[in-house]
């Protein structure tokens, strides 16, 4: 369970669950969905590292002075990550470790972005 990404959508968001981590992002607080060979340079707050796997609570280093978090589950640092940007500013990076599945999973919340009036 620690070592892989559970994803859950229904008709109002998406769920993410790694190890104790867990995310809840509404579709209408959706505001950007991109697809990213590397995710930025972020101090850990907390969370590890192991192999291809990055999971846990970052903070970006442009924003060492605020305290906004980044919330990071990768689970193959080789492969493209989704980002994605929900109420106004809070960022995730998910990926999975299928990459054909972590493309399906973006085709699907960009689908959600486009769609959703906010």
């Amino acid at each position: 369970m620690h070592s892989k990404n559970w994803t859950k959508t229904n008709a109002e968001g998406m769920q993410v669950l790694s190890g104790f981590y867990y995310q809840k992002v509404p579709f209408l607080e959706l505001d950007s969905v991109d697809l990213l060979e590397k995710i930025p340079p972020m101090e850990r707050i907390n969370g590890f590292s192991a192999l291809d796997t990055e999971k846990g609570i970052f903070r970006e280093f442009k924003d060492s002075l605020t305290d906004k978090r980044v919330y990071v589950y990768v689970d193959n640092l080789t492969n493209q990550k989704i980002k994605l940007v929900h109420h106004d500013s809070l960022k995730l990076y998910i990926n999975l470790k299928d990459s054909t599945e972590t493309d399906k999973l973006y085709q699907f919340l960009l689908a959600k972005v486009v769609k959703e009036p906010k």
